[in-house]
């Protein structure tokens, strides 16, 4: 079985996380909505991924809704010292699977309670907040309030850390005034690299870079000079894709998903792909 130690690793809250994580957003149904097609294949890619040297889980209560945290109770508790669990909240699905803004105290305050309940856990170790002023990229917009509201449960020790997700540089910087935000969940990949300078001022403090459509989302990267670079160094496009980002910083932690234990294997071999500079600078054109 591969493992990641080598992948490094870096402080997410108060704690080290080894830099290639998982995702759990498709261990739900189709769109992330309703029960998974196979449900015991989705617990054994849990149980694997831990086994494997994972250490660090991003899910949400608003997967399925449910579903992503009762499989990850189901598959890993009770969890082991080393297992970090991260999970979002400010939003709700309807009926219709639509993904739909929750910022009352109410809503985030039950998103939390659920979130520990599903999950079977007293406390959450790190606690994103999603802007959804625009749900396919980031707005502006205040989140002070919102912010205030998971301020007021940390104090209440139902939180040890919050971070942010989908959301632009101003909004980070006034978030810092209400409370310590411990990472940033943006989408961030070979080709869309909009967030160049802001995870280079990130790493300068410390602060954890997280991006989500590592490997493109639902559209997945295409490029001829990816595949002529993978196939180079006899690797699938999307490791070498996974690759360069463990090496454009070392404040990126990675949380590729799957419901498929192959491609998770596949998915955890990039940890031990090393890009030459010829390799890298070639990449530089994908995003050109």
């Amino acid at each position: 079985m591969r493992t990641i130690e080598n992948s490094g690793t870096f402080k997410l809250g108060d704690r080290a996380v080894r830099r290639l994580g998982y995702g759990a957003m498709q261990l739900a149904g189709k769109g992330v909505f309703g029960p998974p097609r196979d449900r015991p294949e989705a617990i054994a890619v849990l149980r694997e991924a831990v086994d494997s040297g994972v250490n660090h889980i991003d899910t949400s209560d608003f997967y399925g809704p449910h579903v992503t945290n009762e499989i990850i109770r189901e598959a890993l508790h009770p969890y082991g010292s080393e297992l970090v669990i991260v999970t979002k909240v400010g939003a709700v699905r309807g009926a219709d699977a639509s993904w739909n803004p929750a910022f009352s105290r109410e809503q985030l305050t039950q998103a939390v309670h659920d979130n520990l309940r599903n999950l079977g856990l007293d406390v959450l170790e790190v606690v994103n907040l999603r802007a959804m002023f625009d749900v396919h990229g980031p707005a502006e917009g205040s989140l002070d309030e919102p912010l205030q509201v998971l301020a007021d449960l940390k104090q209440q020790g139902l939180i040890r850390h919050i971070g942010l997700s989908n959301v632009t540089r101003r909004q980070i910087e006034d978030a810092e005034k209400i409370t310590e935000i411990a990472c940033v969940q943006n989408q961030y990949n070979l080709a869309h690299r909009e967030d160049d300078a802001l995870i280079d001022a990130l790493a300068s403090r410390g602060v954890a870079y997280v991006p989500f459509f590592p490997l493109g989302g639902f559209s997945p990267l295409q490029s001829s000079t990816l595949s002529g670079v993978a196939a180079q160094l006899g690797a699938t496009p999307m490791q070498v894709a996974l690759a360069w980002l463990l090496q454009r910083s070392p404040n990126i932690l990675l949380i590729p998903g799957t419901s498929s234990r192959g491609h998770l294997r596949e998915n955890l071999a990039s940890a031990q792909i090393e890009l030459s500079s010829q390799a890298l600078s070639e990449l530089e054109e994908v995003a050109a």
